[in-house]
């Protein structure tokens, strides 16, 4: 009788000790709780950048610039330690880095609630995104570590469910709080979740690290670092110039690649590197990643604008705004568990060119959205996409960490992680600028017209839409003219932005298309056969 895909798994040695697998599930709900956190946090200031940006004592008066960069220095620090912290990680005990990552993440949380200006808000978002560079690959790679590799499908499966989650919670907890509250609760709210968190974890959650690390590697970690914040800052300053020709930006994104090479170049020579550079010569795997770094490409740019097309256009409170996210979260809590059930059935590569393709129809459905269209439109659009992201995530996760030993699971997940930030931070300096140039020529002719106004009034006012709806109501009754066009310039740059995402979707859609294996786990497999083999034949 032919045996199911999967029996050869389910026959595999065991690793992981047996009073560890009795409490596995109760350790990945701890996990996800830090996960939580982190994707929270993020969710929380999408919702709350409109109130940021309203003067004292409502807000803090932050311009578009320092609302991306209340984003990006987070991003920024975030991006360029993700794959030393893994590799910490590995070497100095995976519980260890995670309470660290904890501890940090509190103490910026508290800190950025407290801010008394849009400096000292992005200052302490850069340290909550060392903590958070701690917590994000440590939970992945903790879960590699409990689970069995015939569960690990599963559980990654689960874990990705609890973005979804994060993503429901997070812009809904940040209405209530903005309605309630001032601004800074938003962040202040972590601090409990932080404490739970940081108990469960010293109860629970057992350690673990790779039993033999070998050399230190500091040229190595030094070149990533350097590498990593150099591109990232780049990206990010040639979104904010809206222009990446400048020499400035060029000169940064270029030195950034020119250290990431030399670094690829060095881990090939010497004999203790900190990455295995000739994983991305396996198809798969590099299809993988790209296809993270493509699919956070698309969703991050759309997530920028959306919130100031439902609460500037659209006119919804904060918390009008959360609950109208749900469908893309509830999406995701319901497919991603399952989607290792369809992989199994249709193959990887079927499944997340699939999915590739519904989060570019989602993208491009945002050209139906005007001033006046039916909200339901959006929740029906922020299912697909949220169903599409469930059907990519998991799957090259899986595919991700199962190509490294279990004892690099901080370097596979830092990986993972570093590429998914690395495609956001584009996203948002790439889409972003697209939104803010598209708009910027949409309503200078409107407000050249208005009666006035100085070179640099109109500058200002034409950097956003929500600095354009704040010189309209300065204006009073003449101002309703001057509104009405600011939401046409922006709903025309947001269609533009959004086709701008659907094609980056598409490309993702080829990518996974031509290199994705055709079915999950045949290297790994055939790995635990070995492993099987041997023990047979010791016995």
């Amino acid at each position: 009788m032919a045996s199911s895909p999967t029996s050869g798994i389910a026959d595999a040695p065991r690793h992981v000790p047996e009073h560890i697998h009795r409490r596995r599930w109760v350790i990945l709900s701890v996990l996800m709780l830090s996960l939580l956190i982190v994707v929270l946090d993020n969710s929380i200031l999408n919702v709350a950048m409109k109130t940021i940006a309203t003067p004292a004592p409502t807000g803090l008066g932050a311009t578009q610039s320092q609302l991306e960069w209340a984003i990006n220095s987070y991003t920024l620090v975030f991006a360029g330690l993700l794959f030393t912290s893994g590799l910490l990680g590995d070497r100095l005990g995976r519980k260890r880095v995670l309470l660290f990552g904890l501890l940090v993440f509190g103490a910026g949380s508290v800190l950025a609630a407290v801010a008394a200006s849009p400096g000292q808000l992005i200052a302490f978002r850069a340290v909550m995104g060392l903590g958070g560079a701690f917590v994000m690959p440590s939970t992945l790679a903790v879960l590699m570590n409990v689970f069995e590799r015939d569960e690990q499908p599963r559980a990654i499966g689960i874990w990705a469910g609890g973005v979804g989650l994060a993503i429901a919670i997070g812009p809904i907890a940040g209405g209530l709080l903005l309605d309630h509250f001032w601004w800074g609760s938003v962040f202040l709210v972590n601090v409990p979740i932080v404490l739970v968190a940081l108990v469960a974890m010293i109860l629970l959650v057992p350690d673990s690290k790779d039993p033999r690390p070998g050399k230190l590697d500091p040229v190595g970690v030094l070149l990533s670092v350097v590498g990593l914040v150099l591109l990232v800052y780049g990206i990010i300053k040639g979104g904010q110039l809206a222009d990446f020709t400048d020499p400035q930006v060029l000169g940064t994104v270029l030195g950034g690649l020119l250290v990431l090479v030399g670094f690829v170049l060095y881990e090939k020579r010497i004999d203790h590197p900190s990455i295995d550079v000739n994983l991305f010569r396996k198809p798969a795997f590099s299809a993988a990643v790209g296809a993270i770094a493509l699919v956070f490409f698309a969703l991050m740019g759309v997530t920028f604008f959306i919130v100031f097309y439902v609460q500037s256009v659209r006119g919804f409170t904060p918390l009008q705004a959360g609950l109208l996210i749900l469908p893309l979260a509830v999406s995701q809590m319901i497919f991603s568990p399952r989607a290792r059930h369809v992989v199994d059935r249709f193959g990887s590569r079927v499944v997340c060119t699939a999915g590739m393709l519904l989060v570019a129809v989602s993208m491009s459905g945002f050209l139906l959205l005007d001033a006046d269209t039916p909200i339901w439109v959006l929740e029906v659009l922020f299912f697909v996409q949220g169903t599409g992201t469930a059907h990519i995530m998991p799957p090259v996760t899986v595919s991700i960490m199962q190509a490294l030993p279990r004892e690099k699971a901080g370097s596979g997940s830092a990986l993972n992680n570093t590429f998914r930030q690395v495609g956001g931070t584009l996203g948002v300096a790439v889409l972003g600028s697209l939104l803010s140039t598209v708009y910027r020529d949409g309503i200078d002719g409107t407000l050249r017209a208005v009666p006035g106004l100085s070179d640099g009034a109109r500058h200002a006012a034409g950097e956003s839409i929500e600095a354009t709806l704040g010189l309209a109501r300065h204006l009073g009754p003449a101002g309703k003219a001057l509104t009405d066009e600011a939401n046409t310039a922006f709903i025309h740059a947001m269609h533009v932005t959004a086709l701008g995402s659907a094609a980056v979707a598409i490309v993702g859609a080829v990518v996974v298309g031509a290199f994705l294996p055709g079915r999950m786990g045949n290297g790994t497999r055939g790995t635990d056969r070995a492993e099987r083999a041997k023990a047979g034949a010791r016995a």
